[in-house]
């Protein structure tokens, strides 16, 4: 048996379905770049078949990420297949994921079939999947609560009909470590042609057991693990694919098993992901949350002085959360900010320096230092700017103070005119809001609103974070500025920028119909 624990990554696919609002293809580009840098095996990119979007996206990653094996999910049926194989027909080498419920509710209420059909459709998918590619995948879905006769069987059926991996998925996260590490055990003992195909374990955290259940799984003998970043995910979540990679590096004498990924890598693609799908990290999360590496008992504080290692079983630099030592301020050039984007793994297609390098201008200015993390912060703000070109704002003056009214006036490029109103709020936001809205035409349903940072001391970058409904949709609007009314309404002024691309398409649409 192999000594390698594949990463199959979901965050594209499984992660990306459970936000309130959908990532742009720019935004999943972002994402997959990102796990590629990481060393992930397998990127599960989407679901092609669910809409034009999602296809697009998989078509995009498909064809831009060469270092990871790029995966599409799909149904047991031939349409998602097709879907799934014409999206990733670009890549050189690609895996299909088809799937299907094993359980016995699943199959008696869901799918109102015995499960001899539900085997037959199961070998069909996998079979016809491989006329596209040698790498497929078939999950036994809800396999948690599958019958372990009828799971041996599926296993074994799937193994013949063609699939080189089969996922044993606790798709409802009711497993405990010791029945799910049991369930793997059977399989290996039970089923003849199980060393044909790598066994991998898909875990949900319903009961907080996902990474237990996934572990358990491999010291049972599975060598494929599936997760996302930060465990996101349907529900309460997946298996956090960073606890996964660290759990195999610290306790390595135990399990004397090798992951490819790299774990400096951990927290950066952490923020990314964290910012990107407007997801915050709790503080007590382990490996990536704000305070796994600190210490507040004076007992833990003095052990750490003597000897790291008496609290601390991995290093914050292991996961790539080191100092900063980089003195970067408004006296430093382009040369500079290059050099540093390349030591953080960014390559020159990634971004563009003249356009990095007049916003670090601007923000050094304003700050006096700059760290990595603003660097990274303005980075990702930069690729959000790609789609916002039909709203601008041009200037914005709010005036507020003790009284209960605040007054904002703002001058907006909209389109090819440039609109200019005023209004009144309760707060200086709510007055900017306001006038934006009149400048745009557009009235939305503001449905949550939150500030963070990016950063840390009383130069901090401020992020807002907003979600609003316009005509039955949802999106997500993230801005970024020192000023935090500034922030707030770079925001909203992405998200009437995504309504407008929306709008687009849907007219498109609308004219391909009529000439057809």
């Amino acid at each position: 048996m192999t000594d390698q624990v594949i990463l199959f990554d979901t965050t594209l696919r499984d992660g990306e379905q459970a936000l309130a609002a959908s990532l742009s293809v720019n935004e999943k580009l972002q994402i997959a770049r990102a796990l590629e840098r990481m060393g992930i095996d397998i990127i599960e990119a989407g679901f092609p078949v669910s809409s034009p979007g999602d296809f697009e996206s998989v078509r995009q990653i498909a064809a831009t990420i060469k270092d990871s094996r790029i995966c599409a999910l799909s149904r047991a049926v031939q349409a998602d297949i097709d879907a799934a194989a014409e999206a990733m027909k670009v890549a050189d080498q690609f895996r299909i994921h088809t799937f299907i419920s094993t359980s016995d509710i699943h199959v008696q209420s869901k799918l109102k079939r015995n499960f001899s059909q539900v085997e037959e459709m199961a070998t069909d998918a996998i079979r016809y999947a491989r006329r596209f590619t040698d790498d497929v995948e078939f999950s036994c879905e809800d396999a948690g609560r599958t019958p372990i006769d009828n799971l041996c069987r599926m296993v074994e059926s799937a193994i013949k009909a063609g699939a080189g991996t089969v996922n044993i998925p606790d798709t409802v996260g009711y497993t405990t470590p010791t029945e799910f590490g049991g369930i793997v055990r059977t399989l290996f003992e039970r089923v003849p042609n199980i060393d044909q195909a790598v066994i991998s374990v898909h875990c949900h955290d319903d009961l907080g057991l996902s990474v237990a259940n996934s572990i358990a799984a491999v010291e049972a003998g599975a060598r494929q693990v599936e997760g996302t970043i930060n465990g996101i995910g349907e529900r309460a979540g997946n298996a956090a694919l960073e606890e996964v990679i660290m759990i195999l590096k610290t306790r390595m004498a135990r399990f004397g098993l090798e992951v490819g990924a790299n774990p400096a890598e951990i927290h950066r693609v952490s923020q990314t992901i964290s910012r990107l799908c407007n997801m915050p990290i709790q503080s007590n999360k382990a490996i990536v949350g704000a305070n796994a590496f600190s210490h507040s008992s004076g007992i833990h504080q003095d052990g750490v002085l003597k000897s790291q290692n008496t609290y601390e079983i991995m290093t914050p630099e292991s996961i790539g959360l080191g100092r900063n030592n980089l003195n970067l301020t408004s006296r430093s050039g382009r040369h500079v900010i290059k050099h540093r984007m390349a030591e953080m793994g960014y390559s020159d297609s990634e971004f563009d320096l003249e356009t990095l390098y007049q916003r670090f201008l601007a923000l050094a200015d304003k700050k006096g230092q700059v760290f990595d993390y603003d660097l990274e912060a303005l980075l990702f703000f930069e690729n959000q700017r790609e789609e916002e070109a039909h709203y601008q704002i041009r200037q914005l003056n709010v005036q507020a103070g003790s009284s209960h009214f605040a007054t904002a006036s703002v001058e907006m490029q909209v389109g090819d005119e440039v609109m200019t109103e005023a209004a009144t709020g309760n707060g200086p936001v709510d007055s900017a809001y306001k006038a934006i809205a009149r400048a745009t035409g557009h009235q939305l349903a503001i449905k949550s609103y939150h500030i963070g940072a990016e950063g840390g001391g009383h130069d901090a970058l401020g992020r807002v974070d907003i979600t609003a409904e316009f005509e039955g949709r949802t999106f997500h609007g993230m801005g970024l500025s020192t000023d935090i009314i500034e922030s707030s309404a770079i925001a909203l002024v992405r998200v009437y920028n995504l309504i407008h691309r929306q709008q687009q398409i849907q007219q498109k649409k609308q004219r391909i119909l009529e000439e057809a």
